[in-house]
């Protein structure tokens, strides 16, 4: 909501607000959210089925990535960070230049990654799945949302090929990407991994994304909390 002022009237910043902090309230980013809701009971049979995935992961029977989409841009994302009192830390505004990301993460941090400058299709899910399919040791399950790309007509021509060499696809219930671990991925690579500086030109961005992917599981760790099976 916009503060109406006349000239001359003294502003106070948002967070200074006397009605919200006698009301406790926190000055805070706002966070976006899904538009619609899934069916509750859908929701819960999806869920119990995912917790009997965790729990084969658990003992070790099989395998459990999480898989999704993000985009990094010259745009940015670093919406908070800390800075000493004689220093300006910026990122350049920029549009543009962007890498376009399809990745697959598991619990213990084994991360399998494709990228492109161009906009990801159908083809190119495809094509990590496939060679993911050909280096699985065990049975393998690949969480995804419900996105056209991951369920068009060309995966679900591959879901046979991929089941014989023992991959399978799991697909969440509607709006839940709080269920997939890999969005607090992309969250920890565009606002902590990736630095002000990684954005001062297209070619720094690439390669320190990149960088970022190469030390996922080896010198860069996300501890993930054990899954919870809460209904709703």
């Amino acid at each position: 909501m916009a503060d109406r002022t006349r000239v001359g009237q003294t502003v106070q910043p948002a967070y200074a607000n006397p009605f919200f902090k006698k009301h406790h309230c926190n000055y805070k980013r706002i966070r976006k959210r899904p538009k619609g809701k899934c069916d509750k009971d859908y929701y819960n049979v999806k869920l119990e089925q995912l917790s009997l995935l965790e729990t084969q992961y658990e003992k070790g029977w099989i395998d459990l990535y999480y898989g999704d989409e993000s985009q990094v841009s010259e745009e940015g994302y670093v919406p908070y960070g800390w800075q000493f009192s004689d220093e300006s830390v910026c990122i350049e505004s920029a549009k543009g230049a962007h890498i376009n990301c399809f990745g697959l993460l598991a619990r213990d941090n084994r991360f399998f990654y494709q990228t492109t400058t161009e906009n990801i299709t159908s083809d190119f899910v495809i094509g990590l799945l496939d060679r993911v399919s050909f280096q699985i040791k065990k049975q393998t399950v690949v969480v995804l949302d419900n996105a056209k790309i991951h369920q068009s007509k060309k995966v679900k021509a591959m879901l046979p090929i991929w089941a014989k060499r023992g991959l399978f696809l799991f697909f969440l219930p509607p709006y839940s990407p709080h269920l997939n671990i890999i969005e607090r991925f992309w969250k920890e690579l565009k606002g902590r991994w990736l630095t002000p500086k990684d954005y001062h030109t297209k070619e720094q961005l690439f390669y320190s994304t990149k960088l970022i992917f190469e030390a996922v599981g080896k010198s860069l760790f996300i501890d993930y909390k054990p899954f919870q099976f809460v209904l709703r």
